[in-house]
């Protein structure tokens, strides 16, 4: 594939994002300020990363940000890791969050609630203010406290951002996970942040079956001495609630709180609100620290300047509560816009279900995974020709590259009229280093921009940015949204190795990344995934780029197995219903490689697998496969997985196509 079909545009802004587009809106402010002027996005980006301060305090005055003691400045200490936002700021993360239900937005809809075992909950924000008032209460008689944690085993819905307001309201730290996780998995997250309360269902609906799980649920509770009280969701209408004599049913919990008012009691600015997970996958998953005027100041930038999210919207992320995607939906709460969270299968009743929930909520922005949009391109799906899309205005896509092909559909049948917005960041900064903005064209195959107020460049190998081509993703300068503290990691040290060990003072994020003449970028994969077969360094996604546009392929897994000094490149593949991984579908793939990406790609094994694996956020695990086929004795977090048994698959054909001993 050449550059200029790469790069070609395949939409452009209208005078509606260009003039009224609230990022075109922040642009106009700043010049009648006497910033600027600003001649395009990217001299307004040069701006935000020169005057590091002055354009997060500009973010926050013009988004409306509140606080009650205003801060001495916006950045005390700037070095990294230990830069200081917002010193001597008090807020509350919850007030926010609420500021639209009192006043003429109060009963507009705050939280549109699907999933497959209830019917679907409307609640306003007057009513969303008012549960989370009463929660807190019963919370506080129960004698949660602020830094105390409350943890959320808990599906994508109303009671996950009661649950999260309540708990920041008072102080304490949100912390959730999903309810399909393991046992195991949830206890090596929350075991390790020593919970005072839990909200926990019953159970979950998914692809219509239901999974009931009191008693494994009631092993965790018992497994968690830290809890003083547990509050329990009939996920499950037709099941019981958790037993034991701590267990109070949600409705129960409500009406003792009744007619109490959330204390929005006010904090420092790095106090934390949310304990986030790493995928954990090779171990205990590390517990990540995100502070309160950081986080708030960022999500208002990504969600109502990149986002361009006001309060006429409807705003619609898949996600699960195990992943970063639900908090950065959460706080789509603080732009007055409606939240249309769903619950379930993506797939089920088909795979349709989605798009038609989009047209039935007039939904204006919809986000889901890139995984999710090449779906619905192999079923070759329509929505644009076959459902009402007259209100979408946005796609937001993201855990992984997006495909050219991918692009293609979307501006064909998929949503045409939309701005496709690829972003890309992380559950380390809870939020995005590049990604979109309604000022800039889209370009087939390219993320639009790196985020304003992020420094953001590719390293080479010796430690400088590159003129061209590819390199390690880094941020040369703070972001409020990074992590304030590692859990338990009271000297900072496990914390400085896991972004600053490789680049001092830098923070290298683990991806592979280019930046285009046009400014846009393209990820190609973990960096530490990087394969370097003759001393060439490329990426995965390269590989994913061809072989998963091939329609006999279903999905795919790329890794580099050691031999010699040398790496060879293996390609594990999931053959696509009716096809079977022959001669000639493996000629055709390498053929495939060959042209659209270089020989150096092309897979020395190409081999047939019943399964990739995944993490529970949909995200391939290509480290554990890699360790596999090169005979590492370290052992993997088989809970962290969404398939295990993939694992275990793979070994398998791995010993029967010699590329690892039976022994």
């Amino acid at each position: 594939m050449s550059n200029t079909e790469q790069s070609s545009v395949v939409w452009s802004p209208g005078d509606e994002q260009l003039n009224n587009s609230q990022m075109a809106r922040f642009k106009a402010w700043l010049e009648d300020q006497g910033k600027g002027p600003f001649a395009d996005y990217h001299a307004l980006h040069r701006w935000s990363i020169e005057d590091l301060e002055g354009f997060w305090q500009a973010v926050w005055d013009f988004c409306g940000l509140q606080c009650d003691t205003p801060a001495e400045r916006v950045l005390g200490k700037r070095e990294m890791p230990g830069a200081e936002w917002f010193p001597g700021m008090r807020l509350n993360f919850a007030a926010n969050l609420l500021r639209h239900a009192d006043g003429e937005h109060a009963n507009r809809e705050a939280v549109v609630a699907y999933c497959e075992t209830r019917p679907v909950l409307r609640r306003s924000y007057a009513a969303l203010k008012r549960d989370v008032g009463a929660l807190e209460a019963f919370l506080r008689s129960k004698g949660i406290e602020a830094g105390d944690r409350v943890a959320g085993v808990v599906t994508n819905g109303y009671e996950a951002m009661v649950g999260m307001l309540a708990a920041t309201s008072l102080g304490a730290i949100w912390s959730s996970a999903s309810p399909d996780f393991g046992t195991g998995a949830i206890q090596d997250r929350f075991g390790q942040i020593e919970p005072a309360a839990l909200i926990v269902v019953n159970g979950y609906g998914y692809g219509g079956k239901v999974f009931p799980r009191q008693s494994e649920f009631a092993e965790l509770v018992s497994a968690l001495p830290s809890l003083r009280c547990v509050i329990s969701v009939q996920q499950l209408p037709d099941q019981p609630h958790l037993a034991g004599t701590r267990v109070t049913a949600w409705e129960d919990a409500l009406a003792f709180g009744e007619g109490q008012a959330p204390s929005f009691t006010l904090m420092p600015p790095d106090h934390p609100v949310y304990i986030l997970y790493s995928s954990g996958t090779t171990g205990k998953p590390k517990c990540i620290v995100h502070g309160n005027a950081g986080l708030l100041v960022n999500h208002a930038k990504e969600l109502m300047l990149h986002g361009d999210v006001g309060p006429d919207d409807r705003f619609l992320y898949f996600t699960t509560c195990g992943w970063m995607m639900w908090n950065w939906q959460a706080s789509a709460l603080l732009t007055g816009a409606a939240v249309i969270t769903v619950d379930g299968s993506p797939g089920y009743p088909d795979l349709n279900f989605l798009w038609q929930t989009v047209a039935d909520e007039k939904v204006t922005h919809f986000g889901t995974s890139a995984r999710f949009i090449a779906g619905c391109r192999k079923a070759e799906l329509a929505p644009a020709r076959d459902l009402d899309q007259s209100a979408l205005r946005v796609v937001f896509s993201t855990g992984s590259p997006l495909l050219p092909e991918d692009y293609d559909w979307i501006y064909s049948v998929g949503a045409p009229r939309a701005l496709l917005g690829s972003i890309a960041g992380g559950t380390d900064i809870c939020g995005c280093f590049v990604g979109s903005t309604p000022l800039l064209p889209v370009r087939r195959g390219e993320i639009q921009c790196r985020f304003l107020g992020v420094d953001a460049v590719a390293y080479g190998d010796d430690g400088q940015p590159v003129s061209a081509g590819r390199g390690e993703l880094v941020c040369r300068q703070p972001l409020p949204s990074m992590p304030v503290s590692f859990w338990n990691d009271a000297d900072g040290q496990r914390y400085h190795d896991a972004y600053f060990d490789t680049y001092p003072g830098v923070w290298a994020h683990g991806d592979f990344i280019e930046f285009t003449e046009h400014g846009g970028a393209i990820i190609h994969g973990r960096s530490d995934a990087t394969l370097n077969p003759g001393g060439v360094r490329i990426g995965t996604a390269e590989i994913y780029r061809q072989v998963e546009t091939e329609e006999a392929v279903k999905d795919s897994l790329v890794v580099g197995r050691q031999i010699e000094g040398d790496v060879e490149v293996v390609l594990l593949v999931v053959p696509a219903q009716g096809y079977s991984l022959d001669d000639d579908l493996m000629a055709r793939l390498r053929k495939r490689i060959r042209a659209g990406a270089s020989p150096r790609h092309v897979p020395k094994h190409i081999v047939s697998v019943p399964d990739i694996p995944y993490t529970r956020s949909g995200k391939k695990v290509e480290l554990a496969v890699a360790r596999l086929i090169n005979g590492s004795a370290r052992s993997d977090n088989r809970d962290a997985l969404a398939n295990p048994q993939a694992l275990d698959q793979i070994r398998e054909v791995l010993i029967d196509a010699r590329l690892l001993p039976s022994s």
